[in-house]
């Protein structure tokens, strides 16, 4: 990361970083405060928004939906708190309709995952109307499709008929897209 960034970084370097993904919460941790940033986790909205309430954070990457709930509930209680907060939301659902609904509440950015440490401190230290510039290596659409279908695969409690029936796919047709290794 350039120097500059982390010179945009202030005297407030506080980050929450709020995710159920316990090994990706660790990794992005680690790789924040290897890019300046002063970070603290939790694994739960529950957790997100005590953390949140305690001590708000300048910066949070907090993900969408969480196994006790919506990660937009610790939004709000950040921006309730912190109302200068530079908040990014990570999904990996991204659909438009979640996206608007995250700026509503007060996200400064939404990315899907998986996003890149380098994506997230562009987004959260992207000022203005100044745009992040685009991912160095975004994902290939069959990439984007074989991790929506494995994320509703997932929701879908591993169901190959329920999962089919839900993206209005033939069973066969994802039994094999399921048997493949994820494309680059």
């Amino acid at each position: 990361m350039p120097d500059t960034q982390l010179d945009d970084l202030g005297d407030d370097k506080s980050l929450l970083l709020v995710d159920d993904d316990e090994p990706f919460l660790r990794r992005l941790a680690r790789a924040m405060e290897k890019r300046g940033f002063e970070t603290e986790t939790a694994g739960s909205v529950l957790e997100g928004k005590t953390r949140a309430q305690a001590r708000p954070p300048a910066y949070a990457v907090v993900d969408l939906r969480l196994e006790d709930g919506n990660g937009l509930d610790v939004v709000e209680t950040i921006r309730e708190k912190r109302p200068e907060a530079r908040i990014v939301v990570l999904t990996g659902y991204g659909a438009i309709a979640t996206a608007v609904a995250a700026v509503k509440v007060g996200a400064t950015d939404y990315l899907s995952k998986p996003a890149d440490a380098d994506d997230i401190v562009n987004a959260l230290l992207a000022r203005g109307d100044e745009m992040p510039p685009p991912p160095e290596n975004p994902m290939s659409a069959d990439r984007v499709r074989w991790e929506h279908i494995q994320r509703v695969y997932e929701l879908c409690d591993r169901n190959v008929s329920e999962t089919a029936r839900r993206l209005n796919m033939h069973r066969r047709t994802l039994q094999r897209i399921l048997a493949k290794r994820s494309p680059k």
